[in-house]
Formats: C-alpha cells, structure tokens, sequence
C-alpha cells in the first residue's frame, strides 16, 4: 500500500525555508486523533445507557458514582446474575425463552447501572461464552439485544476486558447483515465500535473477520440512529495507520453517494459523525481524498462551516476540510481557484472560525490557511488581501504557543513561493516588507526563543527571510532591534546539528565582523 501511504502526497514545497510540514504533521498525528474527542458524543469507546429501541435504565447523576459499599454490592449483584445467565440457559422447560431475557435483562441493567460498570465481576463469572451462546442464530430479537447490550458495555471497559470480547466478534459482524432486526444490527454495531476503538490491534482482528463491509452499507440507507452508530464503528474502524481499509471503505457501492447525502441534510449530530469518518478518509488514503475532491464535498463542508454553530460538528468538518485542501496539488489548482464561489466561500468560513473563541477552531482554521498559502501566487495574494492577515497578525502575538506556531505558517507561506535552484525559496517582497512593517517580525523570534524544535526552525527560516530580502540591507537592524541575535546566539552550542548551524551561520552572514562598520 505504498502507493496510498498519507506521505505521498503532503504538499510541502518549500523545504529548505518556511514549509508546510504542518500538513505532515495533521496526518500523522490522524491515527492518534481520537484521543482529543473530549465530548462523551466523539469518544472512542461509549457506555450504552439507553439501548436503540429506546428501552434502558438511565440513572441519575446519584449512580455515577459509587462507593466501595456500593461497588462491592454491585460486583456481588453481577456475580449472581451471570449464575442465572447460566442457569436460564441450562432450563428447556416452559417459559425458558422468557426466563433467559429475564437473566440477560438484569445482567444487563447491572453493566449499565454506573458510569464504572461492573465489568471485572461479569468476566470473572464466566460472562463471555454465556453471551456468545445467547447470539446464536434462530435467538428471538429480544435475546439477541440484550446480549449484544452486555456486550457493549463490556466492550467500553478497559483494554484486557475488550479483549475478552474475541470469542463474540464473529456473531457480533453476522448480526450486522440485512437479515437481522435494525436495532440487534445497531446494538451490535455499537460493541464493534467499542472494540475497535481500543486499538490497532482489535481493529485489524475486525477487518480480516470483514466487518468493514456491513458497516459500511448501513450507512446507505436514511434511518438516522443506525446510520449515526454505524458511521461511529467505521470511523473508530479506519482510522489507521494503514490506509487500506480507509481506501476499501470509500470503494463500497454507494458509501460516498450515502456521505454526502447525510452531509447535505441530516441533523447535526448524524452529520458529525459523518464528518468523522470523512476525517480518517482524507487523513490516511491517496485514493479516498481524490474521490472526495472530485465530489461535492468540499462545497458541502463549507456549507456546514457556515451555518453551524455546534463545536463537535465544527472541529471534524474544519479538520476534513483541512485535509482535503492539504491532499494534492489538484485541489488548490482547480477546485480552490481565486474568484470562484467556493474558494470565497472556504475564506469566509476559515476567516469565521480565526475569529471564534474555541481554541481548536482557531488552531484548525490556520492550518487550513497554511496549505492555501502554501500553493499559487493567485491563493497567496487570495489570503494576503483578505481580513485574515490582520486577524493573523493579531494571533501571532496575542494566541496561546500551539495557535502561534500555525499562524506563522500562513505567514511566512505568504512571503515565499518554491524553491530556487539555489535550495532557498524565492521571495514576494511586497508581502514580506508589508509583513514585517506590521509587527510581525517580533512574534517569529519569540519562536525562535521556544523550546519547541519546530517552532524555533520556523522562526530561524522567518528571521532568514527578513535578512536576506528587506530591500536597503534593512533586515539586519530590524533583527538586532527586536533582541535577534541574542536568540540566534542561543543556538551556537545547541545540541540539534540543523538548527545549530541554521542559526550561527545567519550570525556569522549577515552579524560577523563587519557588521556596522560602515556605520
């Protein structure tokens, strides 16, 4: 799959001076990004409290918590239902079909009776093949759900305990076909959600037993809550490292007329998880961000963007936006062109979130900047005479350190454009001077001052710039101005070879033993 690998098409054009490993960066760090899904909406594993038909115990907020009292009664409780599990399973006489709901239904109740549910105590007693045996094909609908309920919650437990669910993970995928009811499909896709949420491991398990496929077709239909799990379970499925199964999932009949209907229309919270899944897509496969660019859905994450205020719809939308503008070249060159209705309206929304109070947003929408401003000279002179530079500028010195750093992106992607055969980049001289004459000189050194390898790098490439190009030699008394050189001389002995010799070897350039002389 090397042709599909994430890295084979970062956009990073400007290597030897300010460049868009920004772009690099989002997509490595795509596999690890469930791990910043705060809200109890996106995170990885999820407790099921209330089962798809809408039945279920919902404790209050008194149940959350427990007490060691009450989490030893509790254990005790489990312990004791998993014995009648066993027992109603054992019973062929009248009635047996009912006794054993009765069992899975209070086994059940006790695995969603807290936010810490009793899971230890279910495996110690022998949950897992009871619930196994309680799948079994030719079970009545009502026994099938409650299994794969106790399944869920056993699943959203800690890393041993999902594991514990490998006997279950082939029955768990068979009931995910057209065959079974809509909520056993959806209860079921729930735990395989849970299960793969843990990690790379649990989901290769899934894909070789081919879960992917059935997943991805009950997103097909317009059933708002089975679509929603579903997306959920593909979305923790995906999402890496390896991109094969991101390019399989977007090659299902269907799956990308299904994505950009359910952006189109449904409600934000469906629309969200859609968004995920369309996050691990342009983050990891070649093949699925192409297929996406050439679709409407660019032009519909805009549209989100614009009319939505929900942060946990906003921050996946942005982010596959981000990704798919970081893609390929072909996507600035001949979706984004200057002048035309989408391009405006991607400035707009970007120019939107710059100015939201939600950090993430900010963060989001200037790495977004970056690309752009990391291609044409008609997208960087798009960006530089637009209300984004000042916002930006403002940003560099007033944002907290992570917000800095990506807004220096955008900036100095603007003051350059490709490598000359020389190894350095060429220089817009009217942005740079224009830049520099509005304080943004002062933010790059204070990068230069970080302890942060990349940030400092940008700053040293920022610094290289205004020495080299401010018309008149005026760059060198702009850096000395600002304590330049005493941040440059912080490198001279600097373990990090790059920057060591990025940094003396400016001071001895444009600082050495002639510097002032002529003064």
């Amino acid at each position: 799959m090397a042709d599909d690998s994430p890295a084979s098409h970062r956009r990073d054009p400007i290597k030897s001076s300010v460049g868009n490993v920004a772009a690099q960066r989002r997509r490595q760090n795509a596999v690890t990004v469930g791990k910043e899904r705060r809200e109890s909406l996106v995170r990885a594993k999820r407790l099921c409290r209330v089962g798809p038909s809408g039945d279920g115990d919902v404790p209050g907020e008194e149940n959350d918590m427990v007490t060691d009292e009450e989490g030893f009664l509790l254990d005790a409780q489990t312990s004791s239902a998993v014995e009648d599990l066993k027992s109603a399973i054992a019973y062929q006489g009248k009635g047996a079909m009912q006794k054993r709901v009765n069992a899975l239904r209070e086994l059940r109740r006790l695995l969603s009776k807290s936010e810490f549910p009793p899971v230890e105590a279910a495996l110690k007693a022998g949950a897992i093949p009871l619930l196994v045996q309680c799948l079994s094909f030719g079970s009545p609908d009502e026994q099938l759900l409650e299994a794969a309920w106790c399944l869920t919650n056993i699943a959203a437990g800690k890393p041993e305990e999902t594991k514990a669910l490998l006997p279950a993970l082939p029955l768990l995928i068979a009931h995910l076909g057209e065959k079974s009811s809509l909520p056993v499909a959806e209860q079921c896709a729930w735990a395989l959600g849970n299960v793969a949420g843990e990690g790379e491991e649990l989901r290769n398990v899934l894909l070789s037993q081919g879960a992917l496929p059935p997943l991805a077709r009950m997103m097909l239909p317009n059933k708002g809550s089975t679509v929603r799990t579903a997306a959920w379970a593909l979305s923790n499925l995906i999402k890496g490292p390896d991109p094969k199964a991101a390019t399989e999932l977007i090659k299902v009949d269907g799956l990308l007329d299904a994505i950009l209907r359910h952006l189109r229309k449904s409600d934000e919270e469906l629309a969200t998880e859609v968004a995920w899944v369309v996050v691990y897509l342009s983050a990891l496969s070649n093949f699925a961000t192409g297929v996406l660019v050439k679709s409407d859905a660019i032009l519909l994450l805009v549209e989100r963007l614009a009319t939505s205020n929900s942060l946990q719809l906003l921050i996946p939308v942005l982010r596959s936006l981000g990704n798919l503008v970081a893609g390929d070249s072909h996507t600035t060159s001949t979706v984004l062109i200057p002048g035309h209705e989408i391009t405006d309206g991607v400035i707009k929304v970007l120019l939107k979130c710059l100015k939201s109070d939600h950090r993430v947003l900010k963060k989001e929408a200037s790495w977004v900047l970056s690309n752009i401003a990391a291609g044409s000279i008609e997208h960087k002179q798009l960006i530089y005479s637009s209300e984004a530079v000042p916002l930006l500028l403002r940003l560099l010195s007033t944002a907290p350190f992570d917000i800095r750093k990506e807004v220096a992106y955008v900036l100095g992607n603007l003051c350059v454009t490709p490598t000359g055969g020389d190894g350095k980049p060429n220089l817009i001289e009217e942005h740079l001077v224009s830049l520099v004459q509005r304080g943004c000189l002062s933010g790059f050194i204070d990068l230069v001052r970080s302890a942060d390898i990349e940030a400092a790098r940008l700053g040293l490439q920022f610094m290289e710039l205004v020495l080299r190009g401010m018309p008149n030699g005026d760059g060198s008394k702009l850096v000395e101005q600002e304590d330049g050189i005493d941040a440059m001389e912080r490198y001279q002995f600097h373990e990090n070879e790059d920057l060591r010799n990025m940094a003396n070897g400016l001071v001895d350039k444009y600082f050495g033993e002639n510097y002032g002389i002529d003064e």
